[in-house]
């Protein structure tokens, strides 16, 4: 089985950022161009935004792509 690279977990702080501006993820989604269960399911891990979504959340939230999303590796498969 030989070359089985680990599966990469990416989380996210959204949920806290937007707690911290007191703003729903309706406002939020408005505020980015996405729908409100795109937001949803980034919060809720089922949905890894695209580069041009991260970017567009870090230039809103005005942070950098990293302090907005933690990649981890789980090797278990």
């Amino acid at each position: 089985m030989g070359n089985l690279k680990p599966k990469l977990v990416i989380t996210n702080q959204l949920h806290v950022l937007r707690a911290e501006k007191k703003i729903t993820q309706q406002e939020l989604a408005d505020e980015i161009g996405v729908t409100r269960a795109t937001v949803n399911a980034l919060e809720k891990g089922n949905y890894n935004p695209s580069l041009e979504l991260a970017y567009r959340l870090s230039l809103y939230f005005k942070k950098n792509i990293q302090d907005i999303f933690h990649v981890e590796e789980n090797h278990e498969f």
